[in-house]
């Protein structure tokens, strides 16, 4: 396996790229219908793309014992998800994707069968995946090779920025939201309550596409969005009668 950053970084596109297309159709015969699945606005999962990473570099030395690949394959990432899953609910407030109604889960982060699915990828990476990759990537000359790499990563940096900042939008509406079904702010005078919904209100961004790719930041966080839901009816009929007025 190559060491260079070019190629390095294609094989994180090109596996986050299959990761994405994966979790379109799980997600999509789960939900019936199509379902643009993924924390970044892009045809890519980057977990996908970093737990293969791992995979290839801690693995590939254990390829003529599939047994190992599978047992190891499958706890690197449902580690690596356990991991992420954590992360991005301290970061961002939300608990991207729950499995506590699943069988044998553990904090409703990682479960059973995922990490079965995570050992039989394992095995297609170091088995087949890695030659195909090597194989698409072999007609690429070097020079392509950097300029195909370094365009993608600005991409993808721009992508997550704006993704984050998305996720950090709908993060603080539903803390502003908390607060205001809280029964101590009940208490305190209207003002206040006033101040926050005007907070509220100054968010523009309302990120339909993330919800409609995790329903459960939705369902977890349900009488936030119906206050969010409420303002902004609240805030498009004001618009409507002031045109009247005009």
């Amino acid at each position: 396996m190559q060491m260079n950053f070019p190629y390095l970084f294609l094989v994180f596109i090109l596996y986050s790229f299959v990761g994405y297309l994966c979790e379109i159709v799980c997600s999509s015969i789960k939900q019936k219908k199509l379902v643009n699945r993924g924390f970044l606005c892009g045809p890519y999962c980057p977990i996908y793309g970093v737990g293969s990473l791992f995979i290839l570099f801690l693995l590939l030395r254990f390829k003529e014992d599939p047994v190992v690949v599978f047992l190891l394959g499958a706890i690197i990432t449902s580690a690596l998800e356990y991991v992420t899953s954590f992360v991005l609910e301290k970061i961002f407030h939300n608990k991207w994707w729950d499995y506590s109604d699943e069988k044998f889960n553990i904090h409703g982060r990682i479960f059973l069968f995922n990490t079965l699915l995570f050992g039989f990828g394992s095995l297609v990476i170091i088995y087949t995946g890695n030659n195909i990759i090597t194989q698409i990537l072999s007609w690429l000359s070097p020079i392509a090779m950097k300029i195909m790499a370094y365009s993608l990563l600005v991409i993808f940096i721009l992508d997550v920025i704006y993704s984050c900042m998305i996720a950090y939008n709908l993060r603080n509406r539903i803390i502003i939201c908390e607060e205001l079904k809280s029964e101590k702010l009940a208490k305190l005078p209207g003002m206040l309550e006033k101040i926050i919904r005007e907070r509220v209100e100054k968010f523009k961004a309302y990120p339909k596409r993330l919800l409609e790719a995790f329903p459960n930041l939705k369902n977890a966080n349900a009488k936030e969005f119906d206050i969010m839901k409420m303002i902004r009816d609240k805030k498009k009929l004001r618009k409507k009668n002031t045109r009247k007025e005009e």
